[in-house]
């Protein structure tokens, strides 16, 4: 019935021009044509569409069939599969291609994994073959497919491991492979000279003959260098790449490294994309504003491969100063820090890591921090090593956050120090900061090594900073114990290593204040919060001793806040060891008030 209906209609339109065919016409052929293929039939289809006297009702209507033919070259094990095959090309070749184009990419749309990889590697040929159909004028379209393409690689999971990559159970390596080859023929367009090969005419050619190759090959250029910056993006900035020592065989680093080239086949300075946040670049007219043309995110990734995996390296002069090179790698690295996904905190601290380990240890100079990104920088840090949930990521950014410390100079340490104590909020970087402190005090006063940053005049408004109690002494002491305790050690250590008589750092001077605004507030809240938990400890121990269970739930408050419920038992060993960290404090103030005594 179907093939009846299939050959009556093709045979109708014999006799017809091609622009009078009825929309029932279409409708049949594409119905009728498709029931047949999906029926076995495509033996019979194949004879009409190479029929001679069919082939303008092929080419005007035959992209119709591309749906049942692709499911059976999906199955590759279809006992029709020859037919079909041979239908596939025909039409590909017969077809008008703008026609195919729709056609193909409506096939490409798919939802599973590995449909998904099939459909692109079955489809990327056949749509290559048919977009350099359209000539010169395909940008648009080749856009279009580009698009289409990465929307599908999108929707695969991304390898977490050296087995997955290798073995690429999850086909995203072979799908980058295949988009690899299919854009190769556009890149070698786009960067082809005009009125060599592209202009195949005459020594006559003509200036507007000239300027119109100029323009298409603009526009192809513009949809290339859209499809690099989003696979910068997706997938390369999602994945993990592997060096060749840990994974010989790689297809997303050789996708990677392809990218690259391309780039810089259609005239992208890898320097210069690198870089971009620090140089002017040329207004691109007719297309896209810049940080559309140049994604932010995309340019990160870009240069996370260059220093990090050394990609491109051979296209990448290494005169730079690394100063330079650290002021424009901080706008790609206080973005991929600023992000919550765990992986765009990875490669930040690898990139942030990479470009300081280039940089002469105490050479950055103070101006650098007039500079919004070399605060940005180190606060975003504060947040990977205070709440990212992954310990590996937590303690490589106090690995990254110790190194750019230790390349600042010192006038730069002074003042980064003094920023950190005013704007971090939180009691263990603070800590940190002062553990730091101490650290480029100890070095000043080492025989030779004095500097006026960190002993002398200068260091004080530093030191006053540090001995202060954030709400005097209802200052919460728990919540702001590392602080309190590493001001308290440096306090100790000034009073111990600079004696009365040399005063190299100006403590004695200052005393008077630090005991005034930090010592006796400090010795009041302790007074304080002693009290507090060992009433509150008394509470529960009574209500432990009215025969309440072991294993029963209960509430303490302390303060304004309650602890979280757990058994009493529990209950009573934390607050045991609140009391025991208020006496640890005291007993340092103790030791400090004893150094001090007869100073006068």
């Amino acid at each position: 019935m179907a093939l009846d209906q299939f050959s009556d209609v093709v045979q109708r339109c014999q006799a017809l021009p091609v622009d009078s065919y009825s929309t029932d016409d279409h409708d049949i052929f594409m119905t009728a044509g498709r029931s047949c293929i999906e029926e076995g039939n495509s033996a019979q289809v194949l004879s009409i569409v190479l029929d001679e006297k069919n082939q303008d009702t092929v080419r005007f209507m035959g992209w119709n069939l591309l749906h049942p033919l692709v499911q059976v070259l999906m199955k590759k094990e279809d006992k029709n599969l020859p037919h079909c095959l041979a239908i596939f090309n025909h039409l590909l070749e017969t077809c008008r291609p703008k026609e195919l184009l729709i056609g193909l990419l409506e096939q490409l749309e798919q939802e599973e994994p590995v449909i998904i990889a099939e459909s692109l590697h079955l489809l990327l040929n056949p749509l290559q073959k048919v977009l350099l159909r359209l000539g010169s004028r395909k940008a648009s379209s080749l856009g279009m497919a580009l698009s289409s393409a990465l929307e599908q690689v999108a929707k695969l999971p991304i390898p977490h491991s050296e087995e997955e990559e290798e073995d690429d159970i999850i086909l995203l390596g072979r799908c980058c492979a295949d988009l690899t080859t299919f854009v190769k023929p556009f890149v070698q367009e786009a960067k082809l000279e005009p009125g060599s090969d592209n202009c195949k005419q005459s020594e006559n050619c003509k200036t507007s003959d000239i300027k119109g190759v100029i323009q298409d090959q603009e526009e192809l250029r513009t949809e290339l260098l859209k499809f690099c910056m989003s696979s910068l993006s997706r997938p390369l900035l999602e994945v993990q790449l592997k060096d060749q020592d840990t994974l010989a065989s790689s297809p997303l680093r050789d996708f990677a490294t392809e990218i690259l080239k391309n780039l810089n086949a259609i005239g992208e300075s890898t320097p210069g994309l690198v870089y971009q946040p620090l140089f002017k670049r040329k207004v691109a007219t007719g297309f896209l504003e810049e940080e559309v043309r140049y994604p932010k995110e995309s340019l990160a990734s870009l240069a996370h491969l260059v220093f990090v995996h050394h990609l491109a390296a051979d296209t990448f002069p290494y005169v730079f100063n690394p100063v330079f090179c650290l002021r424009c790698n901080m706008e790609h690295v206080s973005l991929l820090l600023s992000r919550s996904e765990e992986f765009r905190i990875q490669k930040g601290l690898e990139l942030y890591e990479k470009i300081l380990l280039r940089v002469e240890d105490n050479s950055l100079p103070s101006e650098l921090l007039e500079i919004k990104t070399f605060l940005t920088v180190p606060q975003n840090l504060t947040k990977v090593m205070t709440i990212c949930p992954r310990q590996d990521l937590r303690c490589k950014g106090l690995k990254v956050f110790q190194l750019s410390i230790e390349k600042f100079s010192l006038k730069a340490k002074y003042d980064f120090f003094r920023f950190m104590l005013r704007t971090s909020n939180h009691s263990g970087l603070e800590g940190y900061i002062i553990k730091n402190i101490r650290g480029q005090i100890d070095k000043a006063l080492q025989p030779g090594n004095g500097n006026i940053w960190f002993d002398g005049v200068h260091l004080l408004p530093l030191l006053r900073m540090v001995f202060t109690l954030p709400d005097g002494p209802e200052t919460d002491l728990l919540q702001y114990l590392d602080r309190v305790m590493e001001a308290l050690n440096l306090l100790r250590y000034l009073v111990i290593r600079d004696k009365v008589t040399e005063n190299k750092t100006g403590i004695w001077t200052e005393l008077y204040k630090i005991e005034d605004v930090f010592m006796k507030p400090l010795r009041v809240g302790i007074n304080m919060s002693r009290a507090h938990y060992e009433r509150e400890l008394s509470t529960t121990m009574d209500q432990n001793k009215r025969n309440v269970k072991e294993t029963s739930v209960i509430s303490v408050s302390v303060g304004d806040e309650k602890l979280p419920n757990m058994t009493s038992e529990s209950q009573i060993q934390a607050l045991h060891s609140a009391l025991h960290t208020f006496d640890m404090m005291e007993s340092v103030l103790v030791r400090i008030e004893e150094l001090t005594e007869g100073r006068d």
